[in-house]
């Protein structure tokens, strides 16, 4: 799946990207965020080889992402479930559709699926928001600075640049 392992590098990005695994995951992951629960359904979704999906849903089953629930005794047949970790991923799986929306990354013109306000219909998008006041924050504001957890590479690589990219909306 890998060939290299991230593990025991002190980064978050680095971290989630190893309990996540790779870009058929990603995929499993969408699916299952979109109800789909079956083996085969899985499959047929995503176009991965047999051998891949058995893989790839062993690794997020280790990683906690999903778990599994027998649907059926004989023969014994189990479906696939976000956990609450796995569930809580649609903020990174958002952003990513956002991203590919924005820059046409399927090269097809229109966005597949919307993100709508269930009440109102009105399109949404992803926003950082105070954490005290609940308000959104532009992009011009927002800057990065070393957590309690930074090491010696993560200063550098903040210290590297007098203002760190963040992207405009």
């Amino acid at each position: 799946m890998k060939t290299k392992s991230f593990a025991g590098m002190r980064c978050s990005i680095a971290a989630a990207l190893e309990l996540i695994g790779d870009r058929w995951a990603v995929l499993v992951i969408r699916d299952l965020s979109f109800g789909l629960s079956r083996y085969d359904d899985l499959r047929a979704s995503t176009g991965i080889p047999a051998a891949t999906l058995a893989a790839r849903l062993k690794h997020l089953l280790a990683a906690g992402i999903i778990e599994t629930q027998r649907y059926q005794e004989r023969p014994p047949r189990d479906e696939y479930r976000l956990t609450a970790k796995g569930r809580n991923l649609w903020a990174v799986m958002l952003a990513l559709r956002e991203w590919g929306d924005r820059w046409d990354a399927s090269g097809f013109g229109a966005p597949a699926v919307e993100t709508v306000d269930r009440e109102t219909g009105r399109p949404l998008r992803l926003a950082l928001v105070d954490a005290e006041t609940g308000e959104a924050v532009p992009p011009r504001r927002i800057r990065l600075r070393p957590g309690p957890g930074a090491d010696a590479d993560t200063l550098r690589l903040l210290n590297a640049r007098k203002e760190p990219a963040v992207a405009a909306r």
